[in-house]
């Protein structure tokens, strides 16, 4: 047997395929869908995923403002943000958090960002997430493609 045959891909900057995918969020969960979205931007879909490079996709997610929460976690969920100051510890809910202004991308990008690697190479493929709450995007030029979340595991 012929050991040398089997040679282990590393991907690089240079090698990496990068594509760029819509995923509609109409009537999807919140959290599952953003795992699944984590998991594209990583790359980890692909067979030659390399863990210190970016080989994910760019991901467009459209009908953002369609996602849903099970149970009462609109009003009960609380993220924390503390601003460094005394005092300065300030709570908000998702229902509070979709009412502002691109309120829907602030949630989706929060939800993925804890998913992400926390370095310098997660902050990059968040980069790589585009969110828009109704069902067009500015991203034409890319050709995109369209997959079913549903199908990823």
């Amino acid at each position: 047997m012929d050991t040398l045959s089997y040679k282990t891909i590393s991907a690089n900057k240079v090698t990496a395929t990068k594509e760029w995918v819509v995923v509609d969020a109409t009537d999807q969960v919140l959290g599952r869908l953003g795992a699944k979205v984590a998991k594209l931007l990583r790359g980890k879909y692909k067979p030659n995923f390399t863990p210190h490079v970016d080989c994910g996709d760019n991901v467009i997610i459209i009908n953002a403002d369609k996602v849903k929460l099970t149970g009462n976690k609109w009003n009960d969920r609380i993220y924390l943000n503390y601003t460094g100051y005394p005092g300065g510890q300030k709570e908000i809910t998702p229902a509070r958090l979709m009412a502002k202004p691109n309120g829907e991308e602030k949630l989706l990008k929060r939800v993925v960002k804890g998913m992400l690697p926390k370095n310098r190479l997660g902050a990059k493929q968040l980069g790589n997430l585009y969110v828009y709450a109704g069902s067009e995007h500015k991203h034409q030029a890319q050709s995109p493609k369209s997959i079913d979340i549903n199908l990823l595991k």
